[in-house]
């Protein structure tokens, strides 16, 4: 039974927030606008090499062009272990493996929000990897990620 979205800000996380967590970042940002909703979504990264200002990956600038959404040439990324506002403000945490759900709950007290990997958001199990450096992956992540997050959508009733 579809219900109407509960959540009006959305966490992307991932490593270091220079592609993964910006590709998902950018077609959710791309969904609710399309939709006229006032959803916030924003990114970060939470694993020890996580910095604040580290330009966005062009591969992934470049897949997510290909599917029409463009990802903004002045946006850097964020560490989430220095901007805690964007954990505190979100009330669904995705994630794009278990090990950043885990790091995040270590590093975070998550009371009140919901925090599931994009897999689990979309009713499955597994962790979305990291595409390190090769195109061809990067489309794949893309796909993965867009299939998992429109699975996780159509659950309820826009």
């Amino acid at each position: 039974m579809d219900t109407k979205f509960p959540y009006q800000s959305i966490l992307i996380v991932c490593s270091v927030n220079t592609a993964r967590s910006r590709m998902a970042e950018g077609f959710l940002r791309d969904f609710f606008t399309k939709l006229n909703l006032s959803t916030k979504v924003n990114s970060g990264g939470i694993s020890s090499n996580a910095r604040d200002g580290m330009t966005i990956s062009m591969d992934a600038k470049l897949v997510m062009k290909e599917v029409g959404i463009k990802l903004s040439d002045s946006t850097y990324s964020t560490d989430l272990k220095k901007h805690h506002e964007f954990v505190k403000k979100a009330d669904l945490i995705l994630t794009l493996t278990n090990k950043h759900k885990e790091e995040i709950m270590d590093f975070f007290n998550i009371d009140n929000k919901d925090i599931l990997t994009i897999k689990e958001f979309a009713g499955e199990s597994g962790d979305i990897e990291d595409p390190s450096m090769k195109e061809e992956l990067f489309r794949k992540v893309r796909d993965e990620i867009i299939n998992n997050l429109m699975k996780g959508l159509n659950k309820y009733e826009f």
